[in-house]
């Protein structure tokens, strides 16, 4: 498959700068999966949708500020790091710009600390020691959540770009699909008998790397840390062995969940408890054997999350689905309106 099959144009001015005045008054499209039928309505009537004994599964990770701002030794250059993922006690994975100038060898500083770059990595990736500092501390005095390029808008809401739910550290990007949710809907949800469970995936640069091959198959995600406990596992299990749906809150909580599908009971797919990381990569063509609706934003062009979708379903209704939200002008991307596909 072309990468390029993947492409549709979005006009500049449905891409959402700020969030829903109330984050569960945004639109919701609901698609049929199997029949490609399209409905709109608003997301808090999600409740509506949702029928007792499904169980919906959300991703509690919380953003961290993890854009910082240094200069290089010696010199006024200032320079961007982009913290991705902790590999040791202040030994970290992150982006830079520049990326030429930062080689191995090279410190970064910054107020009462600096950072010595060990090793140079493809994509541009770096390692990273801090030195002089706790680098959780530091995040907090100095950096900034790293909101998506195509939100320029200053009037953002910061707090609006983490979930009401969000727990554990460690994610550099929303997992937007949860950003619709209140607590009150939540407690709604609950009360109609639909069960609610908490896992964590960590989005962050296996998420949202472009796609740079011309052919999908040829595209390698970037590893995501993910941790499904014990309680979630038997949750699912039940839910599947008793032909309940499972609803996955977002393509970050569909890659956690089927990245643990590994054994059968009675022909029944079953998950296990795990932390560890995944490089799962979902494009057509992909057998899915947890999930059975999922709750999602719309997609960027090209992208892993677009082709995730489009396997779910098809191409052709994913397509059909955008080509009626961009007509009806419904507002796109993180801070955007959401998607229940069924």
């Amino acid at each position: 498959m072309l990468v390029s099959d993947f492409d549709y144009n979005l006009p500049k001015e449905i891409i959402a700068q700020v969030p829903a005045d109330k984050r569960d008054e945004s639109r919701l499209l609901m698609l049929n999966r199997k029949t490609g039928e399209i409905q709109e309505s608003v997301f808090r009537e999600i409740v509506n949708l949702l029928n007792p004994g499904d169980l919906l599964l959300l991703n509690e990770t919380k953003v961290i500020p993890a854009r910082i701002y240094g200069t290089l030794d010696g010199k006024n250059s200032k320079v961007e790091l982009l913290l991705l993922r902790e590999i040791e006690n202040n030994v970290w994975e992150v982006l830079s710009r520049p990326a030429k100038k930062l080689k191995p060898g090279v410190t970064v500083k910054f107020k009462d600390a600096q950072a010595l770059i060990l090793e140079s990595k493809e994509s541009g990736i770096r390692i990273v020691k801090f030195q002089n500092t706790d680098v959780h501390q530091l995040l907090q005095e100095q950096g900034e959540i790293a909101l998506p390029p195509y939100i320029r808008s200053k009037q953002a809401d910061i707090n609006r770009y983490q979930t009401v739910y969000a727990k554990k550290e460690g994610a550099i990007a929303a997992p937007t699909a949860g950003l619709h949710f209140t607590p009150e809907l939540l407690k709604e949800i609950e009360n109609k008998g639909i069960e609610i469970e908490k896992l964590t995936l960590h989005s962050g640069h296996g998420t949202f790397r472009p796609v740079k091959e011309e052919l999908v198959e040829k595209h390698k995600m970037y590893y995501e840390e993910y941790e499904i406990n014990e309680k979630v596992a038997q949750a699912v299990n039940k839910a599947k062995l008793e032909n309940q749906r499972i609803i996955a809150g977002g393509t970050t909580v569909v890659r956690a969940l089927e990245s643990q599908a590994i054994n059968k009971n009675n022909g029944i797919w079953q998950i296990e408890p795990n932390k560890g990381m995944t490089d799962l990569y979902i494009y057509p063509g992909y057998d899915f054997k947890i999930v059975d609706a999922m709750i999602t934003n719309f997609h960027l062009p090209k992208s892993t999350l677009l082709m995730l979708v489009c396997a779910f379903t098809s191409k052709e209704y994913i397509f059909n689905a955008y080509d009626y939200a961009i007509k009806n002008n419904f507002r796109f991307y993180s801070f955007g309106d959401a998607m229940l596909i069924y």
